[in-house]
């Protein structure tokens, strides 16, 4: 009877410990764990971090989803936003929620207008490879601010795989897939406003995050941000 007991607390143990350290396509995911970002505006200057953690792991099928809790500090150390999204290996795909791309002064102004969002997932290859096209994203939200419909849309196009390099941020040094983009962004409150930028993003093999992103509009480097810790 003893014995029993011994192996039925052993394999509890084994299970618990498979949904919580798992991993999927070479990238370790723990309950627990995760990675900040360091963010600085055009100029160099810091802006603020962000600090990513991955909350719950749990297998839909054969494929691994996990969801990661997002919170935004200004250069104070202040907490001014909290999120939470989804991402979903299956092996071949890593799928991320698109919403975790809207920045967070647009999510502070979306809390009040009762917004409804549609999403097209950003999805990245396990195994890239150089030249390769990427496929677009979008979201696309709709709600009202008092009696004025809100409408938002963001297409993210011409993903496009353009070269390996070597890259050093403070998180360490890897071999990187340059990645660019197209982001186009239209909210109408009455009167829309459309803004296009140019995005350029790396990453390495095994890790889940982009190493370094920077966005650029009509050719002028706008803001960037740097791994700068994974736990």
């Amino acid at each position: 009877m003893k014995k029993i007991l011994i192996w039925c607390i052993l394999l509890i143990c084994i299970s618990l410990l498979k949904v919580r350290a798992q991993e999927c396509a070479g990238i370790s995911l723990k309950e627990g764990s995760g990675f900040e970002t360091s963010n600085f505006d055009g100029k160099g200057k810091p802006t603020g971090k962000f600090v990513y953690k991955i909350a719950k792991i749990t297998k839909e099928g054969s494929s691994t989803i996990f969801t990661v809790d997002m919170e935004f500090f200004n250069t104070k150390g202040n907490s001014e936003m909290k999120n939470a999204y989804k991402m979903k290996c299956d092996g071949n795909i890593l799928q991320m929620d698109v919403s975790a791309l809207i920045n967070h002064e647009q999510l502070k102004t979306f809390e009040s207008m009762e917004m409804e969002f549609t999403y097209d997932n950003i999805e990245f290859p396990v195994q890239l490879s150089v030249g390769e096209k990427l496929k677009d994203a979008s979201v696309k939200g709709n709600g009202k601010s008092g009696p004025v419909p809100v409408t938002f849309n963001m297409i993210i196009s011409n993903r496009n795989v353009n070269s390996l390099e070597k890259l050093t941020v403070p998180a360490g040094t890897y071999d990187a897939y340059k990645i660019s983009s197209d982001m186009s962004m239209e909210m109408a409150m009455g009167i829309p406003v459309k803004v296009a930028m140019q995005s350029v993003s790396y990453r390495a093999p095994g890790i889940l995050w982009d190493l370094k992103t920077e966005t650029y509009r009509k050719g002028k480097l706008m803001s960037y941000s740097e791994l700068s810790r994974i736990y």
